[in-house]
Order: structure tokens, then C-alpha cells, then sequence
């Protein structure tokens, strides 16, 4: 059985950090509406509480680059300094869906541009002592490419253009890893995407379902250099594999969720161990999560699924629930009821979600006790 090594805690609490423009034009800034980066030390403090020790969390690049190539870390050093003091190890997204206003996503000068923020911000963590820090530069660059620049969903509003934006976003992640290194050599990278399986309603689409559903490695191919290695990509660009898995990344091509119990509908662990017989490096559940009353159902199946590719030796190295607050919609504002903790009152208190607060303590002790099982047997003589 695998053992994770890689981070301070197994389970890790996700904060949503998207930072885009909307199709109408309104910028998002999930880390305010949630208010998180008011509330980080009490946030931080909380997800101890709960023995979540590591967690996702974000830069917002366009509040920290406001001009060209000046950098305002008033937005970020709080939360770095809160992280450090609460003992919270953090997964930084460089890069959530947003950029400054003044950039061209498709011009050179993005690249350029995001290398040298890169860079900065590494000196910015290694000046505050951390010396070994955990990035995600480009944060889902397959789903982003989809989104923006294929179906318009988002900013940049491309239509048909995703394999452009793809390689575009690839050269920039590419660059910001040689740029981290450059400051701190010790930096290890996480680079996510969402995990999924296309079937076809007949045997004449069977072909098409299968391009669809290999499409969810373009992203780590092109970084890996698997793929147009013209682009710079090379296998150590990604240390760490991030899978974003929830109850819709399993579909009908052309039509609809593939629920769990269809006949087709395919076990999480044998996605999880296809991916890392791919790739061959740790994989992390950079996402995952349900709303409402599902999400302490869905956290159960997500590790009964985790836990039987654990014993198959793949090397899952945690699994984070995301989000880990209440946010409101992309799209209309409402409440959705994803999280441990719910919206902040005036004073930054939270909810808890009983439900999901209760499962994931089980969850904890079963992965404890399975740890704890390996361990023993390593030991035992032979």
C-alpha cells in the first residue's frame, strides 16, 4: 500500500481563489465575496481545528500587478503571514482563471509577464522563510482552454481557440516553473485539471467519446513535453498530479451526467490509477466536493475510491474538499452550500456543516487506521 509523504495532512481544505471575468464583463474575486482574505488567520485556525494542516489558497495576480510590472503584495502577504503562524501548509494558485487588465492573454508578453510575477512572488515567499513552497501555477489549463477559449463561458471569450489558449497557458506555466526555480529550487509544483469519462450513446460515436475523454490529458502532455515538445514541456515541470473530481466529470457524449450505479459509470480508482500508470508521479484530489445534503455522502464514495487505489499502491497523496467555504454562484450570486463552513457573520465566525464535519472526522480515522496498518505490517520481520 501506498503511504503519502508529500504533505502535512491527507484531508486539505480548498479555497475557492477564482479571480476571472465573467461573459458580461464582471470580474469575480472569490477570496473577497467569501471573505476569506479578511478572515484568513480565523479561517487557517479553523481548518487546524479540524486537522486539515494543508490547503489550497490563492495570489490574485491582478490585484498584485495593478501596472506593469509592479507589484503590490499587500493583498497576499497577510495571508502568507496567517498561514505561517496558524502552522498551515499552502498550495498557492499563481494564476485562478484571472490576469491583470492591461494583458493580452494571447500575446508573448503574457508569458513573459507571468514568469517574472512568478519570480517575484517566489522571492516574496522565500524572503518570508519559506523555502520549499508548494505552487499551482496555471490552475486547470484543459477546463480553462474549454471554457474561455473554445465555448466562451469566460474570459478570454475564444471561440474555437481552445487548443490555442492551451498551448498558450502551457508556455506560461512552463516559464513561471523555470522562474520559481530560479529563486527556490526546492518549490514543488501541482498542476490540476478534472478527471473524466465520455461514453458514447452508440457504437458509431464510440471513436468520438474516446478522443473526448483522452482530451483530459492535453494539458499534462504538452507541460510533460509528451506532446509538441516545441513548447518547452519536460517531464519534471509537474511534481505533483492534481485531479479535480466531482458527481458531473462522468458523461454521455452529447447528453447527459452519468450517475453513480449506471452500469457505465467508472470506478474513481481505476480513473485514479490510469492517470499515474500515465504519468507516474504522486496525484493529489485537488477538488472535490457536493452541495447541500450530498456532500457527506460524496466525500464517503470520493475515499472509498481513494483508499482502494491506495492499496493498489497508486500514490494518492491527499484528497482536499473543495470548496471548503459556502461561495456564491459564478453566475447569479446564490448560495451554494458546498462547504465545511458556511458564509461569515460580521464578527468572521462560521458554521459547520455537521454533517460533512462528522464525516470527514470518520474519514480521518479510517485513513489513520490504514496507515497505521501499513506501517506495521512494514515493520513486522519477515
Amino acid at each position: 500500500m501506498h503511504r503519502p509523504t508529500q504533505l502535512s495532512s491527507f484531508f486539505l481544505g480548498g479555497f475557492e481563489c477564482s479571480s476571472h471575468r465573467r461573459e458580461d464583463g464582471r470580474r469575480l474575486d472569490l477570496l473577497a465575496s467569501t471573505a476569506h482574505d479578511r478572515n484568513a488567520a480565523a479561517d487557517y485556525k479553523r481548518m487546524r481545528e479540524h486537522g486539515l494542516l494543508t490547503v489550497r489558497d490563492g495570489l490574485r495576480w491582478h490585484l498584485i500587478e495593478k501596472s506593469p510590472w509592479q507589484y503590490d503584495w499587500s493583498s497576499f502577504l497577510p495571508m502568507l503571514r496567517a498561514a505561517r503562524e496558524n502552522r498551515i501548509q499552502v498550495i498557492w494558485d499563481l494564476c485562478h482563471y484571472g490576469w491583470p487588465d492591461d494583458l493580452d492573454i494571447w500575446s508573448p508578453a503574457f508569458v513573459d509577464r507571468f514568469a517574472a510575477f512568478a519570480k517575484a512572488a517566489a522571492a516574496v515567499m522565500r524572503d518570508e522563510g519559506i523555502t520549499a513552497p508548494l505552487v499551482c501555477p496555471v490552475n486547470e489549463i484543459s477546463y480553462w482552454s474549454w471554457a474561455g477559449g473554445e465555448t466562451s463561458k469566460f474570459w478570454p471569450l475564444g471561440k474555437r481557440r481552445g487548443d490555442e489558449l492551451k498551448r498558450q497557458l502551457a508556455r506560461a506555466a512552463i516559464a513561471s516553473v523555470d522562474a520559481l526555480r530560479g529563486v527556490v529550487p526546492q518549490v514543488r509544483t501541482v498542476f490540476a485539471d478534472p478527471a473524466i469519462n465520455v461514453v458514447a450513446a452508440s457504437a458509431e460515436r464510440r471513436n468520438d467519446a474516446e478522443r473526448a475523454r483522452l482530451a483530459q490529458y492535453a494539458a499534462w502532455d504538452l507541460l510533460t513535453g509528451r506532446e509538441q515538445p516545441e513548447l518547452g514541456g519536460r517531464d519534471d515541470i509537474i511534481d505533483i498530479i492534481g485531479v479535480n473530481y466531482y458527481s458531473d466529470n462522468q458523461w454521455v457524449l452529447g447528453g447527459k451526467t452519468i450517475e453513480p450505479g449506471d452500469k457505465r459509470y467508472r470506478p474513481f480508482s481505476d480513473m485514479l490509477g490510469e492517470i499515474h500508470s500515465r504519468y507516474a508521479k504522486p496525484i493529489l484530489i485537488a477538488e472535490t466536493g457536493a452541495e447541500g445534503e450530498a456532500r457527506a455522502k460524496w466525500l464517503r464514495y470520493v475515499c472509498d475510491e481513494v483508499l482502494q487505489a491506495l492499496v493498489r499502491d497508486v500514490p494518492v497523496e491527499g484528497v482536499c474538499l473543495y470548496p471548503v467555504l459556502d461561495y456564491p454562484g459564478w453566475i447569479n450570486d446564490r448560495h451554494c452550500e458546498t462547504g465545511l463552513f458556511g458564509f461569515a457573520d460580521a464578527e468572521g465566525q462560521r458554521s459547520v456543516h455537521a454533517g460533512l464535519a462528522q464525516q470527514l472526522a470518520f474519514e480521518q480515522a479510517r485513513v489513520a487506521s490504514m496507515a497505521a496498518s501499513a506501517s506495521s505490517l512494514a515493520t513486522e520481520p519477515a
